[in-house]
C-alpha cells in the first residue's frame, strides 16, 4: 500500500481504493484522529455492504476505543441512518462507504454530534495532519482506559423517524418499482415502506458490494435502464433508484422518463414550506431553479 493522503482525503470525506490506497491499519489511525479532533468521549459507527467495510469499520472502532472513547456500532446501515443515529444519540459519527463509486473503493463520511458534517474547514484537515504524522512516527501510546465497543440496531427507530416526517394518511395506493442497485436501499426500504399502501416491486435488493447488476450510481443514465424498463412492464406509478449508501435517489415517472432531481426538491420544498408557513430552503450546489 502506498499512502498518499492528498489523493485519499477529499473535501468532505475520505475515499480511495482498498487496499492500494488505504487499509485497516490506516482506518485505525483515522479512528484515533477523529476522536482527538472532535474531543468526543463516545461515537457511533456504521457501514455499508462493501466487502471491505466491516473490517475497516472495526479497525476505526479499535482506534477510537484505544483512546478511551466508547463506540456504538450500528452495523449495516444507510448513510442517512448513520446521520439519524448521530442526531438521536447526540454523538459524532463515522460511516464507512464509497457511495456510488465502484466496488474496489471505500471511504469514511464523518460528522460531529447532531450530524454536523466534517469537511476540510471543520476538522478533516486536522484529521489528515494527525494521520500523516502517525504514519511517519507511529501512533502515540495512550494512558486512557480503553472504551467499550457495543452494538445497537437502529433500523426500526430510523424508519419510524422517517415516517413521522410525512402524513401517512395522505399516501394513496401506488405501485412503486425500487432499484436498490445491490446497495443499502435493499436493507432500509422494506422496513421504511412496511405497512404503507404501496405495491413494492423490488429490484436488486440483495446486498452485494461487488455490484453484479450495475454500478449503484443512478445519476448515470446507463444505470437506470433496467428501472425504466421495469416501470413500463409493470405499469407502475413511479420508479426510484438508490445509490450505494442510499443517501440519494433518482426518480422516473410512470412512463419511465427521468424526473429532474431539482424538480423533486422543489416539490418537497413546496410541501414543507406549506406545512411550516414559509421558511428558508437549503439545497446542494447542483440544484437548479
Amino acid at each position: 500500500m502506498t499512502a498518499d493522503l492528498s489523493q485519499l482525503v477529499k473535501a468532505y470525506d475520505v475515499r480511495g481504493v482498498v487496499p492500494d490506497q488505504w487499509d485497516e491499519s490506516m482506518a485505525e489511525l483515522f479512528g484515533a484522529a477523529f476522536v482527538q479532533v472532535t474531543g468526543a468521549d463516545a461515537i457511533v459507527i456504521g457501514h455499508d455492504m462493501r466487502p471491505s467495510s466491516p473490517g475497516l469499520s472495526r479497525a476505526f472502532a479499535r482506534g477510537a476505543a484505544a483512546r478511551g472513547v466508547d463506540v456504538t456500532e450500528i452495523g449495516l446501515c444507510s448513510t442517512d441512518q448513520l446521520y439519524y443515529a448521530s442526531g438521536a444519540f447526540n454523538l459524532p459519527g463515522a460511516m464507512f462507504t464509497a457511495s456510488h463509486n465502484p466496488a474496489q473503493y471505500n471511504g469514511i463520511k464523518m460528522c460531529r454530534a447532531g450530524a454536523a458534517p466534517v469537511g476540510q474547514d471543520t476538522g478533516l484537515a486536522e484529521i489528515r495532519e494527525l494521520v500523516e504524522s502517525w504514519l511517519d512516527s507511529g501512533l502515540p501510546a495512550s494512558d486512557a482506559t480503553p472504551g467499550t465497543i457495543t452494538q445497537r440496531d437502529t433500523l426500526e427507530d430510523y424508519s419510524a423517524y422517517l415516517r413521522s416526517l410525512v402524513d401517512l394518511t395522505d399516501i394513496r395506493p401506488l405501485k412503486v418499482v425500487v432499484d436498490a442497485g445491490n446497495g443499502m436501499g435493499g436493507h432500509t426500504v422494506p422496513t421504511v415502506f412496511a405497512g404503507l399502501p404501496l405495491d413494492l416491486v423490488p429490484m436488486y435488493f440483495e446486498l452485494d458490494g461487488t455490484f453484479p447488476n450495475h454500478e449503484a450510481n443512478p445519476l448515470d443514465p446507463a444505470n437506470i435502464v433496467d428501472l425504466q424498463r421495469r416501470v413500463r412492464e409493470e405499469s407502475a406509478d413511479i420508479g426510484i433508484a438508490f445509490d450505494g449508501d442510499a443517501d440519494r435517489c433518482f426518480v422516473v415517472d410512470e412512463n419511465g422518463d427521468p424526473v429532474s432531481p431539482s424538480a423533486i426538491t422543489a416539490l418537497v420544498a413546496a410541501r414543507e414550506l406549506g406545512k411550516h408557513g414559509g421558511g428558508t430552503v437549503i439545497h446542494n450546489l447542483i440544484t437548479s431553479w
